[in-house]
C-alpha cells in the first residue's frame, strides 16, 4: 500500500516548517522537540503571549500522540509500531499551525469523531465548563483526563480544531488535526 501519513500534511508547506517529524514519539523526542521550538520561538519577535500559546498548544498535541495513538496497522512501513505519529509546526502569516497526524483503530473513529464535533460547535464559555467539569469530576488514568487535552487546545487557540480521516484498512484509519494560534 503506497499510503502514507505525509499524504494527510500534502497541502501544507512542511519545507519551511518550524518543526517536523515522523516516527516514533517518546519522551525524548517530546523534550528535543519542545526545546527546539522554544529556542526558535524565542529568537522571533513574537510577543511572549503568542510563544507561550505555541508552546502549550504544541505540548498538548504531542501528549495527545504520546498518549492516544494507536499501533499503526500491519505492514505499514515504520520502525515501531507503538506511538509512531508526524508533526508539523507551520508558520502561518499572524500566527502558527499545529498539526498532528496518526493511526487510530476505525472503532474509534465515531467517538473522537463526535467530540472534536462537539467541542467545535460550543461556545468558549461552555468550553470552559467542560474544562472545569473534567477536571474536578473524572479520574486520571493512564493516558490521562478524557478529553482534556482537546478542550485545552480549543480554550487556548480560540478557534475551531481541524481534524480529518482517511480510512487506512478495515482495521485502522489515519488521523489529522490541526489547530492554529494566532494573536489575541
Amino acid at each position: 500500500m503506497s499510503f502514507d501519513l505525509e499524504n494527510l500534511v500534502s497541502d501544507l508547506d512542511i519545507r519551511g516548517a518550524v518543526l517536523y517529524f515522523k516516527g516514533n514519539v517518546d519522551s525524548e523526542v517530546i523534550n528535543k522537540a519542545l526545546d527546539m521550538v522554544e529556542g526558535k520561538l524565542f529568537t522571533t519577535r513574537e510577543t511572549p503571549r503568542l510563544r507561550k500559546k505555541v508552546y502549550n498548544v504544541l505540548v498538548e498535541s504531542l501528549q495527545n500522540l504520546y498518549h492516544h495513538a494507536d499501533n499503526i496497522p500491519r505492514g505499514y512501513h515504520a520502525s515501531r509500531p507503538d506511538r509512531f505519529g508526524l508533526v508539523v509546526l507551520e508558520k502561518l502569516g499572524k500566527g502558527y499551525r499545529i498539526t498532528t497526524c496518526n493511526f487510530v483503530a476505525a472503532v474509534r473513529v465515531r467517538e473522537l469523531e463526535e467530540k472534536l464535533t462537539r467541542i467545535n460547535r460550543s461556545t468558549p464559555e461552555e468550553i470552559k465548563e467542560h474544562y472545569k467539569e473534567i477536571l474536578n469530576h473524572q479520574e486520571i488514568t493512564e493516558k490521562g483526563l478524557g478529553g482534556l487535552g482537546l478542550l485545552d487546545i480549543a480554550r487556548k487557540t480560540g478557534h475551531r480544531i481541524d481534524f480529518r480521516f482517511k480510512r487506512y484498512d478495515d482495521l485502522n484509519t489515519a488521523f489529522r488535526l490541526s489547530a492554529v494560534v494566532a494573536p489575541a
